[in-house]
Formats: structure tokens, sequence, C-alpha cells
């Protein structure tokens, strides 16, 4: 009786059966998405939906009262030779401020010469402010005029070295500089992710499919379904370069595996139809499992309460159902159109896999037959590397990093950034203590700014006497005070603020709040409430995960050990990301200089990434060992079947996600470099550490007790994971049977792969015996005398044998 196929089966069938019909849905879903994201438009975050604590609650305030605080620029003007109060200095920076103010798009101008300028304490800076008219948003449109006019002041003064910073500086040289990085980067890892196809299918149109199906599901999910979602999640900028990242990732994995598998049954010798039900019942159901439990490691992030987190979190979600959602759509439609044309455009020389390798090649078999035979030592070997690298990771320090430690050291903007906070403390980035009043105007309010403004001028070691207060026209319940820290101990100076100067003062005047914010107040906030919402995060990821884990594989064991080495590849990649970027072990490498810290935001963000990722290539190789195990082979066989028949497909997925990932590491801001690197560092110790050497080994060291599942668990629905009956079986010559006994020995029942003719012998029991690979394609007793046996393991889908290994039942796993 046929058993019923599972919903990637069905899926799969369907649209290879209505392929015209599946291939014009794919094209009207991506167009519709885009055109109605379109007419739409996002739903952009506001500054208070990624600021948490006080810090959120003051930004609040400013967009509750409808102001913006406008853009602001500084000159730092150093004499060579001239000190600050030398009456041709004086004149100079006047000049320069009167050729400023003439470009006519600034005003507020300060200089440094009045109560609210500032000259350094060693009298040779000084410092001038303005603001540049209109909204803040446009203020680079109107920088222009403005860098010329400092320009001509430099030209007039050489004597005089001008430097400036500011709001709208800062976010030129991001526009310009960090946004061509991000161009750079996205439309190289395409290329790159091409190449990569290329070399590994070897057929221009095999290597096409799977970049072309995961670019649509990103244009799809990016300008379209991410639109719609964030009317509930609004969205940022750098969500779209996280989309492209991981959707071009997974979309590339998803049709990899499930193109690789059908290409493999076809060089079985299956026909078309066959190859392709067989890789949607079997890939295509590990692609829903992967792309269901990324989607679930993703979710974490939405319980930070962070809104630059949850949008990350909505879009990834979106691109990954999306991408998922193609695989097993759309893609075995064009398979099934394209038929064995899916090898059109053939490279000479590049065609490993177009002709797999039913053993995964003799590199991989080497591999595991050396960790088979010792699993224990390999485990501790393996597990050992990997927790030596987590050890850093104790260590780490997580901070928002400041400019001069996010960019390059060589960038003009951080040298101008250093060169402004060395002369004059605090004054790039001051505390900014904002108040929502009554009536700012009212005597009581006013007697509270003076003293407040008293009790920060008497405490020269932790605040400068530069105080600012910003007021708005037309709005007298608003105000904005900048109190520059000088650097002595920036959390003794925040905290001082916040629990006594400003309860002591404005706190004591009735209908008033007065919340602190600015960089560092930032920083502190952002990071308490990481503290507080990661390991709910992490929680709700391990737990869910475990739970879809056990219920595809009806194994607690499998669960747990998913769980542990997902971990321990999360773990090495702290710790690695601690070596390199805190205490600077061999940053060189990724060109730049150790800021000393790892960016905040990052650890939450790698752990909920690297851990959907990785579940890709967990849940793919598993799968293919479940479905030898449960068609009869032993554990150890079934996990060297398993391991080896996925080994090149891995590889591949793995060289371009590490390809992929390791060009964000090529970006000038230092959190892109630390997100390329632990990505690109992760994968690579997933694909090879624990893919090759720790997963097998501990499954080695199991044994039978990797299927173990609990009695009250009985009831957990049984999941096939392989194709179902195999009606159309092609029909192979049987090979002469082998005599009792002519396989024993050390390794029993199945078969010699180590003894009786040498491990590449001429007798019947040799690993690889005799004739083409002895009297089977693995040895005429290993799996039988069929492909992979006609009775020891009988055909992976059906004909073979009389015995469990050969029947069309899947052997229940221990309970109890």
């Amino acid at each position: 009786m046929a058993r019923r196929r599972n919903l990637a089966a069905s899926m799969g069938g369907w649209s290879a059966r209505n392929r015209k019909t599946a291939v014009a849905a794919w094209l009207l879903f991506v167009v519709l998405s885009v055109v109605i994201g379109g007419m739409l438009g996002s739903k952009e975050l506001k500054d208070s939906d990624m600021t948490p604590g006080e810090s959120g609650r003051a930004e609040k305030i400013i967009e509750d009262a409808g102001v913006e605080d406008p853009a602001s620029e500084m000159l730092l003007f150093t004499g060579t030779s001239l000190s600050a109060q030398d009456p041709a200095f004086r004149a100079a920076v006047d000049d320069v401020l009167a050729k400023v103010n003439a470009s006519g798009v600034v005003a507020n101008i300060r200089s440094p010469y009045t109560s609210e300028g500032a000259v350094s304490e060693d009298g040779k800076s000084a410092l001038a402010q303005f603001d540049v008219v209109g909204e803040p948003d446009d203020a680079v449109d109107k920088l222009d005029p403005i860098l010329d006019a400092v320009k001509a002041g430099q030209a007039a003064h050489p004597d005089l070295k001008i430097e400036q910073l500011g709001d709208a500086t800062a976010e030129k040289w991001f526009d310009d500089t960090i946004g061509n990085d991000f161009k750079t980067a996205e439309w190289t890892a395409v290329p790159l992710a091409l190449g990569i196809l290329l070399i590994a299918f070897g057929a221009v149109v095999a290597a096409l499919l799977p970049v072309v199906l995961a670019l649509t599901a990103f244009v799809a999910a990016s300008m379209g379904l991410l639109v719609l979602a964030s009317r509930l999640v609004p969205t940022e900028d750098v969500t779209m370069s996280v989309m492209l990242l991981i959707g071009l990732a997974v979309g590339v994995d998803y049709c990899l595996f499930y193109i690789r598998r059908e290409r493999e049954e076809r060089a079985k010798g299956r026909d078309p139809e066959r190859a392709l039900a067989i890789a949607a019942a079997t890939s295509g159901r590990s692609v829903l499992i992967s792309g269901v439990t990324v989607m679930v490691a993703m979710a974490g992030m939405m319980f930070t309460g962070l809104g630059q987190f949850q949008s990350m979190a909505m879009g990834t979600i979106i691109v990954v159902f999306t991408a998922m959602l193609g695989s097993v759509t759309v893609l075995p439609a064009l398979l099934s159109m394209l038929g064995d044309k899916v090898d059109a455009g053939k490279i000479p020389g590049l065609g490993r896999m177009r002709r797999p390798s039913p053993d995964g090649g003799k590199f991989w078999g080497a591999i595991l037959r050396t960790v088979l035979k010792r699993p224990l030592g390999w485990t501790l070997v393996a597990g050992g590397l990997l927790v030596a690298l987590t050890l850093p990771a104790l260590d780490m320090k997580l901070s928002l990093l400041p400019l001069d430690k996010e960019l390059p050291k060589s960038e003009p903007i951080v040298q101008t950034y250093k060169n402004v906070n060395e002369k004059f403390p605090g004054g790039p980035s001051p505390a900014q203590v904002v108040i929502s009043a009554e009536d700012i105007n009212a005597p009581g309010f006013q007697a509270a700014l003076a003293d407040f403004k008293k009790r920060v001028v008497e405490n020269p070691t932790l605040f400068t006497d530069q105080i600012d207060v910003r007021t708005f026209p037309d709005k007298n319940t608003v105000m904005l005070v900048n109190v520059p820290f000088t650097g002595a101990d920036d959390g003794k100076s925040l905290n001082t603020l916040r629990d006594e100067l400003v309860p002591d003062t404005f706190g004591k005047v009735e209908g008033v709040d007065a919340p602190v914010s600015g960089d560092f107040a930032e920083t502190k906030d952002f990071n308490h409430q990481l503290d507080k919402t990661t390991p709910i995060a992490f929680g709700f990821v391990l737990l869910f995960a475990f739970l879809l884990m056990l219920a595809s594989f009806r194994s607690l064991a499998i669960a747990l050990t998913a769980i542990v080495l997902n971990l321990l590849s999360v773990g090495a990649a702290y710790g690695v990301l601690t070596l390199v970027f805190q205490h600077g072990y061999g940053d060189f490498l990724v060109g730049t200089d150790a800021p000393g810290a790892i960016t905040s935001w990052l650890p939450l963000f790698l752990f909920v990434v690297l851990f959907g990722l990785s579940m890709d290539y967990h849940v793919f190789v598993v799968s293919r060992i479940r479905e030898a195990y449960d068609k009869g082979m032993s554990t150890n066989d079934a996990v060297a079947f398993g391991v080896r028949s996925t080994a090149g497909v891995v590889t591949s997925a793995a060289v371009i996600m590490v390809a992929v990932f390791a060009v964000f590491g090529t970006l000038s801001m230092q959190q892109m470099k630390q997100m390329g690197v632990g990505l690109a560092v992760a994968v690579l110790l997933d694909a090879t550490v624990i893919r090759a050497i720790l997963l097998p080994a501990v499954m080695g060291l199991l044994g039978e007790r990797n299927w173990y599942l609990p009695k009250w668990l009985g009831w957990l629905p049984q999941m096939d994971h392989g194709a179902g009956e195999d009606e159309d079986e092609v029909e192979r010559p049987l090979r002469e049977p082998v005599l009792a006994g002519a396989g024993a020995g050390a390794h029993g029942a199945h078969g010699a792969p180590y003894q009786a003719g040498a491990e590449y012998g001429h007798g019947p029991g040799g690993a690889y015996g005799n004739g083409q690979h002895g009297a089977g394609q693995y040895g005429s007793d290993q799996y039988g005398s069929d492909q992979y046996g006609n009775g020891g393991y009988g055909d992976l889908y059906g004909q073979g044998g009389d015995d469990v290994s050969g029947s069309s039942r899947i052997p229940r796993p221990p309970v109890g």
C-alpha cells in the first residue's frame, strides 16, 4: 500500500504536473508584490522605536512636541603659529564665519569668543558651532555651499588648520562611503555565488537557477511583502541589506539541496519524473523543516523590544519564507520543464556535480572511516577545539562603538573627531537633557535651569562648562540642554546627571519631565535592554528549535545533539570575534585595528542567524542519515552514507555562504566587519569541524541510542524521511550472490570494509572489493549486491531483498 506523501512531495508533485501554472503564478506573485509595495510605501522606524529606556523617553518627547533638533556643525580652528587669543587668529575666525554665514544656509552661529563659544585649555584651538537651516533630513543637500565657504576660508588663512565635523558632514560621509560599500558588497555577493555554483554544477543553467530564484524571492520579499508588514513592524534601511544577505544564503542553499538530489537520482538511472518526485519528498521536506527552523530562530529578535531588531526579524522571516516557498513550488516546475536541459551550457572540466558520486568520494570516505573507527576520541578532539575557541568569549565586552572606533583611523572624519574630542572633551557627543514642561518661561522653571547650570559648572571633574541650551520658536513646552562630559568617567557623569542633578533641579518643578539622552546614555540603555531580553530570546530559539527537531525526527538524542552542536558553533564564532576584534589577534588580516569591544547588537543577531543557518546543514544531513536508517541500514552505516552523500552539496553551500559573508568583512564599518567575520567563521567551522567530524563522531558514539524516544512521546507522528514506494524502479542486473561468510570479520553482518579482502583489495569482502567496486558498489556484503545492495541494504527506494532492509515499511525506532 502506498504511503501518504509529505507536504513537500505533494507541493512538488503538483508543481511538476502544472508547471506552466506554477511558473506563471510565481512571476505574477513577484510582480504584484513589487507593484503593491511601490504603491503603498513602507513605514519607517522612528528614533524612539530604536531607543529604549530613558533615552527612548527623551526621543518620544521630541517627536510628540513636533520639533526636531537641527543638524549642527562645528568648525575646529587650530593655529600653527598663532594662539587662539591672538588678534590675527580671531580676525581669521571671524572672516571664515562670515563666509559661512554668507552661504545663506546656516543659522545660530556661535563664535568661540562669545559666552557660548569655546577656546581649548592649551589656548591653541577654538571651536565654533552653527546650525543648518531647514529639516535635519535635508541638511546634506545644503552642505556644499558650507564646504565651499570653509575651503575658501582655509585658502585665505593658511596659518590656520580648519576642520569641520557635524551631523550633516557625518551623514554625507556615510552616504558616500558606507553607501558605496554596501552596494559593492551586495552586488559582489551575487557574482561570487554564481561563480561558485558554476564550479559546483559545471553547467550554466543549473548554476543560474538558484541565483535567479533567490533574487526573485528577495525582490518579492523586500519590495512587496516587507512594505505590507511594515504596517505592523516599521522597517529601516539596514533591513534590506540583511534580507539580501540571508535571502541569498538560504535561497541558494535550498535550491542547491533540491537540484543536487534530483541530479543524483537521474545519475542512478531513474526517469526525470521519479527523480524529481524523490527530490521533492526528501530534499523538499528538508527545506521545509529548515525554513521553519530559520524563521523561528529569527523570530527570537522580536523579544528584544527594540525596533531595529524587530525590523530585521520581520524582514528575514519574510525573505526566508519566500525563498522556501519558491524552492518547493516554482523550482520543481522549472526542473520539470528543463528536464536534462538543466545541464545545458556545460563547462569542460567542471562536471563533478554533473555526475554525483553516491559515496561522496574517497576524501570524505577516508575521513568518516577514521572518525567512526574511534568516535570517542574524535568527539573529544573536535568538541575540545570548539570549546577552546569559545572560552575567549567569556571575556567579551560589548559597546555601541564611537565614531573613532567604528570607522578606519585613516579617514579624515575620524581624525577630526579625535582632534575635537581631545581639545574639547565631550564636544562631539554631549549628554542631552530633553525637558518637557508646562511653560519653560515660568519663573520656577527658569530658577531650576539656573540652578542646574550652576551645579554642572561646580563639578569640573565630570562636566565642562560649555552648556548649550536649545529652544524652539512657538514652542514653550520643550527645551534641550546639552552637557559635555570631560571623559574622566562617563558612567559616573551620566549617573550623576540622572540620579542627582536633574532630580534635584528640574525634578522639583511640577509638570516637568527631564530624561537624559545622548550617545553614551543611549549605549547604556541599549545594553541594559539587551541584557534583560537576550536570555528570553535565546530560550525561545532553543526551545522551539528543540521541539521542531524532536517532532521532525522522533528522537530525543537527535534534537539534543542539534542544539548542543549549534551552540558550539555559535560559541566558537563569539570566541574568534573576541580574539580578533577585542584582543587584536590577527586583526590585520581583516584590514582593521581592533576597537577593543564587540558592537552591542551583534551577539544576539549572530546567535539567531547562525542558529538558523546551521540548521540548514544539520537538517539536510540528518534527514539523509534518517532516510538511510529507516530503509534498514545500521546507525553507523547510515551515518557514513548520509554524511558522504551530502558532503558535496554541504561543501558547495558553505563555500557560497563563507564567500558572501566574507565580502561584508571588507567593509569600512567595524560592525559590518565583525558581522561578516563572525558569520563566515561560524559557517566554516559548522561545515567542516561539526558536520564532517563532530556530528558523525557523536552519532557513532551513541549508536542505536540516536533514535531513542521515551514511551510517553510515542504519540508523535511517524514521518517518512524517504520517497515512498519506488514503483518505476529501473531494472538492474543482479550481481552474483556472495557466499555466506565471505564478508565476515571485524565488522560482522554489515560486511567487511576493513577485513577479508583488504580495504581496496580483491576479495569479495573488501570495502570496495573486486570488479568496479567489488560485487556491489560498496562491496558485496557491506550494503548488499545491488547498487546499495539487493538484500543487506536493499535498493534505497524499495525493490531489493526480502528482509526489512529491502521492504517498503519504515522500521520503527526504539521507544522507551
